[in-house]
């Protein structure tokens, strides 16, 4: 995402959530990455994927976008609850790290940027089921939970999911962007 130019995203870390702690971690969606077995029980596992520290490897950034909304040209519209964490380059192939839930970025609009936990078992369970039919779509890594409260219908607890898709690499954007004329 970086390479396509500072104006499809703003860089920036994600807010910290207090008193972290694991949810779940997707085996099959851990493997994708390469990540050995039992790496969601290290701390700086839950710390680097509920957004609370940035880890070197990662650029965190969220990024801007235009489309339709609801059925209508909405114009301008962007992650408001995700922070793309970074890409990961795997046997498989590169995979982007997103952390849905990580705080407020330029494009929450009105909202606060967070996920709650309620939502994100559903997409959670619901994205691996797909990739286990065989459905190509995003896969979810973890989920992290904390007792932070989060207004929505009432108060809820927060949660951020983490999230994997294949995505292309450097070189294979710069094929599809226009050349420019010289």
């Amino acid at each position: 995402m970086a390479t396509l130019g500072e104006r499809f995203f703003t860089r920036l870390r994600p807010t910290p959530l207090p008193s972290p702690y694991l949810v779940s971690v997707a085996p099959a969606a851990a493997a994708l990455l390469g990540l050995p077995a039992g790496a969601a029980a290290q701390p700086d596992f839950i710390e680097a994927f509920v957004g609370n520290s940035v880890p070197e490897w990662a650029d965190p950034l969220a990024t801007v976008y235009s489309g339709h909304q609801f059925g209508v040209w909405a114009g301008q519209l962007g992650d408001g609850r995700a922070i793309r964490l970074a890409q990961a380059q795997t046997d498989t192939g590169p995979w982007e790290i997103q952390l849905k839930g990580a705080g407020l970025t330029p494009y929450s609009r009105m909202a606060d940027g967070r996920a709650v936990l309620r939502s994100s078992i559903r997409e959670y369970l619901c994205s691996e089921a797909m990739a286990a039919l065989g459905v190509s779509t995003t896969r979810a890594l973890s989920i992290i939970g904390s007792d932070a409260p989060v207004r929505r219908e009432t108060i809820e607890t927060a949660a951020v999911v983490t999230r994997l898709a294949p995505t292309l690499s450097a070189s294979a954007i710069s094929n599809i962007l226009p050349r420019a004329k010289t």
